[in-house]
């Protein structure tokens, strides 16, 4: 299988680029539309092809990609009317980038191992920008040797490629960090509101921190444009998909088990924003979330 035939189903901010990306490295690309059709039009004028079932992309396809938001939707595409599952034949390999629960990853791979598909998992790291140029970061969970069948293929939309175990470890692994980057993120915007309350200059905050042991990737996408110019769009990963991913990590921590702490309160602080009515926003709206909790005044405007 020298150039695989490629199925594309969830064509989002993030889908959108990726398929854009493989139908410009030459794979012949079939795609299901999840919700958006506002941004199909440059795939199908580049050669791609619509299917209107997730079985029909398969049909078409020797590799099937899902990039939808979590376990329900990719359940729904695998095991719903005319899903994936019910295209399964031997030889086909289904591979899954969302983020998505490892005890519903574990279930799906055995139902398809049932019919000879492999199932492998790619959780994405990055935004839709590094998407649409092709520079995607992806941990996958796969044996060797399919690791090595699906690896030409992920190049075509990813920079950075990383096997980081047998099959359900990517899925772990971005759930680990996941957890991480959305505690440094709560913890982040509590700090500020803290700080606020007190009457510290939250420009000197902002300062001491860039230049110390404190200061990361996290701390800058969250504070150096709110701080500069009012915007909460520094850090490009919305509230209520991470509350779903800190739900998933806290459930896998709970399942092992192993306590966790700071996992539970970085998720209740995500279940705060979203019932204060971000969900719809960005991260860095932690920091809104903390000034209607709190009144007090974090973002200049």
């Amino acid at each position: 299988m020298t150039t695989p035939r490629i199925g594309f189903i969830g064509i989002g901010m993030m889908g959108h680029g990726m398929a854009k990306n493989l139908l410009a490295k030459g794979f012949t690309l079939t795609f299901k539309a999840h919700r958006n059709r506002a941004n199909l039009a440059d795939l199908l004028a580049a050669g791609a092809a619509e299917a209107g079932t997730p079985a029909a992309a398969a049909q078409a396809a020797d590799i099937v990609f899902i990039c939808v938001t979590g376990s329900p939707q990719v359940e729904d595409i695998v095991y719903g009317a005319d899903g994936l599952l019910g295209a399964a034949r031997k030889g086909l390999i289904v591979v899954d980038t969302s983020t998505a629960e490892p005890s519903s990853t574990t279930r799906i791979r055995a139902d398809f191992a049932a019919k000879g598909v492999k199932f492998i998992d790619a959780p994405l790291a990055r935004t839709p920008k590094e998407a649409e140029e092709g520079r995607l970061n992806t941990m996958v969970g796969a044996d060797p040797e399919d690791f090595q069948v699906i690896e030409p293929v992920l190049k075509a939309f990813c920079e950075n490629i990383f096997h980081v175990g047998p099959p359900g470890h990517g899925h772990v692994l971005k759930l680990v960090n996941n957890m991480m980057a959305m505690s440094f993120a709560a913890c982040i915007a509590e700090a500020f509101a803290v700080a606020a309350k007190s009457g510290l200059d939250l420009k000197r905050l902002y300062d001491v921190v860039s230049v110390g042991g404190v200061n990361c990737g996290i701390f800058q996408m969250m504070t150096s444009k709110t701080l500069t110019d009012g915007s909460v769009d520094g850090f490009k990963f919305g509230i209520a998909n991470a509350q779903k991913d800190l739900r998933y990590y806290t459930h896998l921590a709970e399942t092992l088990p192993v306590s966790s702490f700071m996992g539970e309160a970085a998720h209740q602080s995500l279940i705060q924003a979203v019932n204060l009515g971000f969900g719809d926003r960005l991260i860095a709206s932690l920091f809104e979330a903390q000034e209607k909790a709190s009144n007090v005044k974090i973002i200049p405007r």
